[in-house]
Protein backbone atom coordinates (compact mmCIF):
# COMPACT_ATOMS: atom_id res chain seq x y z
CA UNK A 1 0.00 0.00 0.00
CA UNK A 2 1.29 3.46 -0.89
CA UNK A 3 0.11 7.02 -0.31
CA UNK A 4 -1.59 7.25 -3.74
CA UNK A 5 -3.65 4.14 -3.04
CA UNK A 6 -4.63 5.47 0.35
CA UNK A 7 -5.69 8.86 -1.00
CA UNK A 8 -7.65 7.31 -3.84
CA UNK A 9 -9.43 4.59 -1.94
CA UNK A 10 -9.95 5.82 1.59
CA UNK A 11 -13.43 7.01 2.33
CA UNK A 12 -12.52 8.02 5.85
CA UNK A 13 -9.83 10.55 4.91
CA UNK A 14 -11.92 13.47 6.16
CA UNK A 15 -12.35 11.76 9.55
CA UNK A 16 -8.60 11.13 9.74
CA UNK A 17 -7.92 14.81 9.17
CA UNK A 18 -10.50 15.80 11.77
CA UNK A 19 -8.98 13.39 14.27
CA UNK A 20 -5.52 14.84 13.66
CA UNK A 21 -6.86 18.37 14.02
CA UNK A 22 -8.44 17.48 17.37
CA UNK A 23 -5.17 16.01 18.56
CA UNK A 24 -3.20 19.08 17.56
CA UNK A 25 -5.70 21.39 19.23
CA UNK A 26 -5.58 19.33 22.42
CA UNK A 27 -1.79 19.40 22.33
CA UNK A 28 -1.87 23.17 21.89
CA UNK A 29 -4.26 23.50 24.83
CA UNK A 30 -2.23 21.33 27.20
CA UNK A 31 1.06 22.88 26.16
CA UNK A 32 -0.50 26.32 26.48
CA UNK A 33 -1.68 25.71 30.04
CA UNK A 34 1.80 24.67 31.13
CA UNK A 35 3.37 27.46 29.10
CA UNK A 36 1.06 30.01 30.71
CA UNK A 37 2.38 29.08 34.13
CA UNK A 38 5.94 29.42 32.84
CA UNK A 39 5.07 32.79 31.28
CA UNK A 40 3.54 34.10 34.51
CA UNK A 41 6.64 32.95 36.40
CA UNK A 42 8.84 34.92 34.00
CA UNK A 43 10.70 31.89 32.66
CA UNK A 44 12.47 32.02 29.26
CA UNK A 45 10.53 29.08 27.76
CA UNK A 46 7.00 30.40 28.04
CA UNK A 47 3.64 30.15 26.30
CA UNK A 48 4.67 29.92 22.64
CA UNK A 49 7.61 27.61 23.24
CA UNK A 50 5.59 25.03 25.16
CA UNK A 51 2.71 25.13 22.66
CA UNK A 52 5.05 24.62 19.71
CA UNK A 53 6.89 21.76 21.39
CA UNK A 54 3.68 19.98 22.40
CA UNK A 55 2.05 20.40 18.97
CA UNK A 56 5.22 19.37 17.14
CA UNK A 57 5.64 16.26 19.28
CA UNK A 58 1.99 15.32 18.73
CA UNK A 59 2.27 15.71 14.95
CA UNK A 60 5.51 13.74 14.69
CA UNK A 61 4.11 10.95 16.86
CA UNK A 62 0.96 10.78 14.72
CA UNK A 63 3.11 10.55 11.61
CA UNK A 64 5.27 7.90 13.26
CA UNK A 65 2.24 5.76 14.07
CA UNK A 66 0.84 6.35 10.59
CA UNK A 67 4.00 5.11 8.90
CA UNK A 68 3.72 1.80 10.73
CA UNK A 69 0.06 1.40 9.74
CA UNK A 70 0.55 2.36 6.09
CA UNK A 71 3.58 0.18 5.41
CA UNK A 72 3.04 -3.13 7.23
CA UNK A 73 4.73 -5.06 4.40
CA UNK A 74 7.96 -3.07 4.78
CA UNK A 75 9.95 -4.32 7.77
CA UNK A 76 12.42 -1.44 7.50
CA UNK A 77 9.68 1.16 8.08
CA UNK A 78 10.18 1.39 11.83
CA UNK A 79 7.45 3.61 13.37
CA UNK A 80 9.59 4.21 16.45
CA UNK A 81 12.31 6.10 14.60
CA UNK A 82 10.52 9.44 14.37
CA UNK A 83 9.29 9.26 17.96
CA UNK A 84 12.81 8.47 19.17
CA UNK A 85 14.14 11.58 17.48
CA UNK A 86 11.67 13.70 19.45
CA UNK A 87 13.38 12.65 22.67
CA UNK A 88 16.81 13.42 21.22
CA UNK A 89 15.74 16.77 19.82
CA UNK A 90 14.13 17.96 23.03
CA UNK A 91 17.40 17.22 24.80
CA UNK A 92 19.15 19.89 22.73
CA UNK A 93 16.42 22.42 23.50
CA UNK A 94 16.58 21.61 27.19
CA UNK A 95 20.35 21.98 27.25
CA UNK A 96 19.99 25.47 25.81
CA UNK A 97 17.88 26.59 28.77
CA UNK A 98 20.40 25.49 31.42
CA UNK A 99 22.81 28.20 32.54
CA UNK A 100 25.65 27.84 35.00
CA UNK A 101 26.70 31.05 36.71
CA UNK A 102 28.29 31.99 40.02
CA UNK A 103 28.59 28.40 41.11
CA UNK A 104 24.89 27.60 40.69
CA UNK A 105 22.89 25.95 37.92
CA UNK A 106 19.78 27.75 36.63
CA UNK A 107 17.16 26.44 34.23
CA UNK A 108 16.89 22.79 35.24
CA UNK A 109 13.17 23.09 35.97
CA UNK A 110 12.58 24.78 32.61
CA UNK A 111 14.50 22.04 30.80
CA UNK A 112 12.58 19.33 32.66
CA UNK A 113 9.30 21.07 31.82
CA UNK A 114 10.12 21.11 28.11
CA UNK A 115 10.94 17.41 28.28
CA UNK A 116 7.63 16.58 29.97
CA UNK A 117 5.69 18.81 27.54
CA UNK A 118 7.20 16.88 24.64
CA UNK A 119 6.13 13.64 26.34
CA UNK A 120 2.60 15.03 26.71
CA UNK A 121 2.55 15.90 23.03
CA UNK A 122 3.67 12.38 22.16
CA UNK A 123 0.88 10.95 24.31
CA UNK A 124 -1.68 13.11 22.50
CA UNK A 125 -0.26 12.07 19.13
CA UNK A 126 -0.63 8.43 20.16
CA UNK A 127 -4.27 9.06 21.22
CA UNK A 128 -3.45 8.49 24.90
CA UNK A 129 -5.68 11.39 25.92
CA UNK A 130 -6.30 10.40 29.54
CA UNK A 131 -2.59 10.00 30.18
CA UNK A 132 -1.80 13.31 28.51
CA UNK A 133 -4.43 15.28 30.43
CA UNK A 134 -3.56 13.62 33.74
CA UNK A 135 0.14 14.34 33.27
CA UNK A 136 -0.60 17.96 32.39
CA UNK A 137 -2.60 18.44 35.57
CA UNK A 138 0.17 16.85 37.62
CA UNK A 139 2.83 19.07 36.00
CA UNK A 140 0.85 22.24 36.74
CA UNK A 141 0.33 21.15 40.35
CA UNK A 142 4.06 20.51 40.74
CA UNK A 143 5.06 23.83 39.16
CA UNK A 144 2.57 25.95 41.11
CA UNK A 145 2.28 24.35 44.54
CA UNK A 146 5.79 23.00 45.01
CA UNK A 147 7.27 26.34 43.97
CA UNK A 148 5.69 27.86 47.06
CA UNK A 149 7.06 25.07 49.22
CA UNK A 150 10.55 25.59 47.78
CA UNK A 151 10.31 29.34 48.31
CA UNK A 152 9.49 28.79 51.97
CA UNK A 153 12.41 26.41 52.40
CA UNK A 154 14.79 28.81 50.67
CA UNK A 155 13.75 31.64 52.97
CA UNK A 156 14.59 29.47 55.95
CA UNK A 157 18.08 28.89 54.60
CA UNK A 158 18.97 32.34 53.31
CA UNK A 159 22.47 33.60 54.24
CA UNK A 160 22.67 35.29 57.64
CA UNK A 161 24.99 38.22 58.31
CA UNK A 162 25.80 39.29 61.87
CA UNK A 163 27.89 42.25 62.98
CA UNK A 164 29.37 41.67 66.43
CA UNK A 165 31.31 44.25 68.43
CA UNK A 166 33.60 42.76 71.07
CA UNK A 167 36.36 43.95 73.37
CA UNK A 168 39.99 43.17 72.75
CA UNK A 169 39.90 40.35 75.28
CA UNK A 170 41.46 37.11 74.12
CA UNK A 171 39.18 34.23 73.24
CA UNK A 172 35.97 36.23 72.75
CA UNK A 173 35.64 35.54 69.03
CA UNK A 174 36.45 31.87 69.58
CA UNK A 175 33.56 31.62 72.05
CA UNK A 176 31.28 33.42 69.57
CA UNK A 177 32.20 30.91 66.88
CA UNK A 178 31.53 28.05 69.29
CA UNK A 179 28.04 29.39 70.06
CA UNK A 180 27.26 29.79 66.35
CA UNK A 181 28.46 26.28 65.53
CA UNK A 182 26.48 24.81 68.42
CA UNK A 183 23.35 26.57 67.09
CA UNK A 184 23.77 24.83 63.75
CA UNK A 185 25.23 27.67 61.69
CA UNK A 186 28.03 27.11 59.19
CA UNK A 187 30.51 29.99 59.22
CA UNK A 188 31.27 30.91 55.60
CA UNK A 189 33.44 33.99 56.21
CA UNK A 190 34.60 36.30 58.99
CA UNK A 191 35.84 39.86 58.53
CA UNK A 192 37.54 41.49 61.52
CA UNK A 193 38.48 45.16 61.88
CA UNK A 194 39.22 47.61 64.66
CA UNK A 195 36.99 50.56 65.47
CA UNK A 196 36.52 53.11 68.23
CA UNK A 197 34.07 50.75 69.95
CA UNK A 198 36.45 47.80 69.91
CA UNK A 199 36.86 44.90 67.51
CA UNK A 200 34.12 44.52 64.90
CA UNK A 201 33.61 41.03 63.47
CA UNK A 202 31.26 40.49 60.53
CA UNK A 203 30.09 36.88 60.25
CA UNK A 204 28.60 35.41 57.05
CA UNK A 205 26.61 32.34 58.05
CA UNK A 206 24.50 29.64 56.49
CA UNK A 207 21.68 28.13 58.52
CA UNK A 208 18.00 28.27 59.32
CA UNK A 209 16.76 31.82 59.81
CA UNK A 210 14.50 31.00 62.80
CA UNK A 211 17.61 30.01 64.76
CA UNK A 212 19.06 33.46 64.20
CA UNK A 213 16.67 35.01 66.73
CA UNK A 214 17.62 32.44 69.37
CA UNK A 215 21.38 32.68 68.91
CA UNK A 216 21.67 36.47 69.29
CA UNK A 217 20.77 36.48 73.03
CA UNK A 218 23.24 33.63 73.56
CA UNK A 219 26.01 35.66 71.93
CA UNK A 220 25.19 38.71 74.05
CA UNK A 221 25.70 36.62 77.18
CA UNK A 222 29.35 35.99 76.26
CA UNK A 223 31.68 38.17 78.36
CA UNK A 224 33.33 40.78 76.15
CA UNK A 225 30.52 41.04 73.60
CA UNK A 226 29.20 44.59 73.44
CA UNK A 227 26.74 44.57 70.56
CA UNK A 228 25.17 42.23 68.02
CA UNK A 229 23.29 43.45 64.95
CA UNK A 230 22.02 41.95 61.73
CA UNK A 231 23.30 43.26 58.42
Amino acid sequence: MDWDTLLAGSGSLAWLRLDLLIRLLLAALLGGLIGLEREISGKPAGLRTNILICVGAALLTDLSVGIGLLTPERPNADPARIAAQIVSGIGFLGAGTIIQARGSVVGLTTAATLWVVAAIGMAVGAAAYVEAIGTSVLVIVVLVLLRRVEAGLERRHEPVHLRIVVTASAGVLERVEAVLSHAGFAIDAVDVERSADGIVASFSLTGERPREHAVIPAILEIPGVRKVSRE
